[in-house]
């Protein structure tokens, strides 16, 4: 999956809690469920709902929610989200879907009767055609509303409804692994290489460069800094990435963490954009991880800090040519 132009609301859609759909969304065939990530196993679901309203003829949109049910009943981010809403918007867009469907997952939502759900929410709402669903999409208060659950009601308020047993592969192999748990655990590890194979897209974040010390610059390697979301666990360390940003890629090396040898601070995203001059600060960028390059450390002084940026930098240049 290639970083590509961002999501515009022209292209692609997406409505927040709407009370009726647009035109070109009107009757559609939905998928169903949180996609955090948006990895091989649900690229695999969205892929039968699109056959499902090519043979019907409907638009096929994501229907999801936010934030994710678990934070919402903590009280406090307490899930590694893989995808925060923009990333998983940005990688549906890449799914070729006519758009997608945000509910807020509050109050309402959480006590809503799985009957409610699909009567008033799904049917009157929305106007499904049909819904389509992994076999442990569970929804409505206390999640009563099961796949089967889901089947009955289709068939008494009349749309179509699939749900996709386990897959255990797809065209690049074996599915049996592909979870947001084992991703989590991978990216926790440093391990976006494996993170890229569960997910069948490089690990990419959305962000807005900031304002940062700006010592960067007086060392010779000025970065981009971002502030991700607060949920995020990637191991801290040095990795060798690729950064959108104008229409443009760009080759880069990154730094997750605090800083230890400047400040041992807040975790920032540092990235120096190999072969580039100019001034990103406030523009929209995304980064994709391509490959770990080594841990986070303090290092004794400035000067060795400096050189082994360098060698950093030298490192990622020779990965990412590759």
């Amino acid at each position: 999956m290639n970083i590509e132009s961002p999501v515009t609301d022209q292209t692609f859609p997406i409505l927040r809690d709407p009370e009726r759909l647009p035109p070109k969304l009107a009757n559609p065939v939905i998928a169903l469920g949180n996609f955090d990530g948006v990895h091989r196993g649900h690229a695999a679901v969205i892929a039968r709902a699109k056959a499902l309203a090519q043979r019907l003829g409907r638009p096929c949109a994501v229907v999801t929610f936010e934030p994710h049910p678990a934070d919402y009943f903590a009280g406090s981010s307490v899930v590694f989200r893989l995808t925060p809403e923009a990333e998983k918007a940005r990688a549906l867009q890449r799914l070729e879907l006519d758009g997608l469907i945000v509910l807020e997952f509050g109050p309402e939502l959480a006590v809503m009767e799985a009957e409610s759900f699909v009567r008033d929410l799904l049917v009157g709402r929305l106007g499904i055609s049909a819904a389509v669903a992994g076999y442990d999409f569970h929804f409505g208060k206390g999640r009563k509303g099961s796949p089967d659950f889901l089947r009955d009601a289709g068939t008494r308020y009349g749309f179509d409804v699939e749900i996709i047993e386990k897959i255990v592969a797809d065209q690049h192999g074996s599915l049996e692994a592909v979870h947001s748990g084992a991703t989590r655990k991978a990216l926790e590890q440093g391990d976006v290489a494996l993170a890229r194979r569960l997910l069948g897209h490089k690990y990419f974040v959305k962000g807005e460069v900031i304002h940062g010390q700006k010592l960067g610059r007086t060392l010779g390697f000025p970065t981009a800094n971002l502030q991700l979301d607060p949920s995020n666990k990637l191991c801290h360390g040095i990795y060798a990435v690729r950064i959108e940003f104008d229409g443009q890629i760009h080759d880069g090396v990154a730094s997750w963490g605090r800083r230890p040898t400047v400040d041992n601070g807040a975790p920032l995203l540092e990235i120096y954009v190999f072969d580039f001059s100019g001034d990103l600060y406030g523009k929209q960028v995304e980064v994709g991880f391509v490959e770990w390059i080594r841990g986070e450390e303090k290092f004794a002084s400035l000067d060795d800090l400096v050189a082994r940026i360098g060698q950093d930098a030298a490192e990622a240049r020779a990965i990412l040519s590759r």
